[in-house]
């Protein structure tokens, strides 16, 4: 089997783009998905064993990609692993900034320690990957960046460290397309709503029984796949946005459009399958979250 794009196949052809994160969730589906469509890929992360194992799925699948341990946070090692990509590819066209993560608790129990570490995974790692990869390649011969935020639109209760952080980068994201425009850097950002990633399978048991029932809250009545997320970053980085810049894009299924009084009227999944209406799901690799197999 092999990736099911829907977009055009040698897309990518020639062209080298960064991954951060690339080695689980929505980072591993997009780089097998940038792969497919020609693409050479650096991955970057922080555990070699996941990135290795990515990079093996890649050349099984016939793909090509480097990897580069690097903690985003890091400004000297940042600059230095944007460096050692260089030296390796020669030129960076595209960098996916999926890196980030958060912890579940309210606002009052945040420490400053805790509130830091997520805005620097979230927000800072973003920056300085954006900032290098445009001062040492892209300010010369142009590229796209997508950054990827949240659902925080309204708020993010439980996770306000995080939809800070992520509302910061939505910011960045529009100020760096205005300041980097005239060296034709575009940069955009993909928001996922609630996704059934690979990343669900680190919640604590508890949650289970809450998250099966979040897809109530989305008017189309399901959760979406990484590989619909996928397509949405692909699209950004591809000359069909060539005249995108300092946008964000939502994949949520108008999660954050519901309202309080109004009915909602969610989807009937199994009545949509019926008519042949079902989620885009091309990743050949995907795996259905534990939480929805027990």
């Amino acid at each position: 089997m092999s990736y099911a794009s829907v977009f055009a196949p040698g897309l990518f052809a020639g062209k080298v783009v960064v991954v951060t994160g690339g080695g689980s969730g929505i980072g591993r589906c997009v780089a097998h998905e940038l792969s497919a469509l020609g693409a050479t890929l650096a991955l970057v992360g922080r555990k070699l064993e996941k990135l290795q194992a990515v990079q093996a799925e890649l050349a099984e699948d016939g793909g090509s990609a480097t990897i580069h341990i690097c903690d985003i946070r890091q400004e000297d090692t940042v600059k230095q692993t944007v460096v050692d990509i260089l030296a390796q590819h020669g030129r960076i066209d595209g960098l996916v900034n999926n890196a980030g993560g958060q912890y579940m608790t309210p606002l009052e129990a945040i420490s400053a320690k805790g509130w830091e570490a997520v805005v620097h995974s979230n927000l800072t790692g973003g920056f300085l990957m954006s900032r290098e990869c445009y001062t040492q390649t892209m300010a010369k011969h142009g590229g796209a960046i997508v950054n990827i935020v949240a659902d925080m639109w309204g708020s993010m209760p439980g996770m306000g460290h995080s939809g800070a952080a992520r509302a910061g980068m939505v910011s960045f994201t529009e100020t760096a397309a205005v300041e980097w425009a005239n060296r034709g850097v575009r940069v955009n950002a993909v928001a996922p709503g609630y996704i059934a990633s690979s990343g669900m399978d680190h919640y604590p048991a508890e949650m289970a029984p809450m998250v099966r029932e979040m897809a109530k809250t989305v008017p189309l009545g399901r959760f979406g796949t990484e590989a619909e997320t996928a397509a949405g970053i692909v699209f950004l980085l591809s000359p069909a946005a060539s005249f995108i810049s300092g946008s964000t894009l939502r994949i949520d299924g108008a999660r954050p459009q519901a309202r309080l009084g109004y009915p909602m009227r969610v989807a009937d999944e199994k009545a949509q399958a019926r008519d042949g209406i079902k989620p885009f799901n091309g990743f050949h690799r995907a795996k259905l979250p534990k939480v929805f197999t027990v």
